[in-house]
């Protein structure tokens, strides 16, 4: 079946502005009690009363949670419950199956402990889960959609934000789950890959490239069947939907220093990414397609540019 493309069309969305819905943030750490989450939990909710759909999202390699703190208010804004587990603790990373392992604990978790932790009468749709994350994360949420880890609950949408599988196409980090064939994924829900035009670049002659080719986000949407999207920012990199301000000389490096970035504003990529995640779950699981038709429509209506939209229908 082939891509489908942008078509002329006058059209307009507020997906890429701060939505109308009333939240609130707050962490929830492990403990010995029967009810605790397996790992640290950065949770984002409405307070609005209703019932919303449910993202999980994974962190990047050696990035905090937190650090996500902008782009993921953007998106609980427009009607969403955000839960971001902390997968590494005390600065060390973790090696990739567990970190597959762990996420997959916390899906499992969600089934009976997120509900009592929510405002009054909002609502958690548990059978509209979401699994999302940058970078490694990107992979991990791959990982567990892919089944390396078992779950209780099923998900009814993927979203990769930059995602990478190693240093390189012959160093890939485990579990392998890139065949380098087309549409090779076995997943039977909608994806969405968001990606980087300086990803694949180095910042500097001593560091290599933070989403280099052969493991980057080419090669995931190369792996999906339909329906799948891709996006590409192209004059951002890989850490540009960061927080501006990342604490401590570990998040300073990570963000500023190892990946090469764009020179415009990170709001604006922040709100780009988080825009497009809110039209393509609003058209795949809501099939609310306004603002995602617009947005394939006409790809300048992003605060960020974009290269070449593509969408590949069921």
């Amino acid at each position: 079946m082939m891509a489908q493309r942008a078509q002329p069309l006058l059209a307009t969305t507020d997906v890429f502005q701060e939505g109308d819905i009333q939240w609130k943030q707050f962490n929830v750490d492990t403990s010995t009690t029967s009810s605790s989450p397996p790992k640290p939990l950065l949770i984002f909710t409405p307070t609005v009363p209703g019932a919303y759909p449910v993202i999980l999202f994974c962190h990047g390699f050696c990035i905090r949670n937190s650090f996500y703190s902008k782009l993921l208010g953007h998106i609980v804004s427009h009607g969403f419950i955000l839960v971001a587990p902390q997968l590494f603790c005390n600065g060390l990373p973790m090696f990739g199956p567990c970190e597959v392992k762990f996420a997959g604990k916390v899906v499992d978790w969600l089934a009976e402990g997120l509900q009592p932790l929510l405002p009054e009468n909002v609502e958690a749709k548990l059978e509209k889960l979401v699994l999302s994350g940058h970078s490694k994360g990107g992979k991990t949420a791959f990982a567990v959609a892919l089944g390396y880890a078992k779950t209780k609950l099923n998900f009814s949408a993927l979203v990769g934000i930059d995602p990478v599988a190693g240093p390189s196409k012959y160093c890939k980090t485990l579990p392998h789950i890139l065949t380098g064939e087309p549409r090779s994924f076995n997943l039977n829900i909608p994806v969405a890959v968001i990606g980087t035009g300086l990803g694949p670049e180095k910042a500097n002659c001593c560091s290599p490239p933070c989403a280099p080719d052969g493991v980057n986000h080419k090669e995931f949407f190369h792996e999906c069947k339909p329906p799948c999207a891709h996006f590409v920012a192209t004059d951002y990199g890989h850490m540009d939907m960061l927080d501006d301000e990342t604490p401590g000389v570990i998040g300073t490096i990570l963000s500023k220093c190892i990946c090469k970035n764009g020179t415009s504003p990170r709001d604006l990529m922040r709100s780009t990414v988080g825009g497009l995640v809110v039209a393509f779950l609003r058209a795949l699981l809501n099939d609310q397609r306004t603002d995602f038709d617009a947005v394939l429509a006409d790809p300048n209506l992003a605060p960020a540019k974009l290269g070449d939209v593509v969408y590949v229908p069921a």
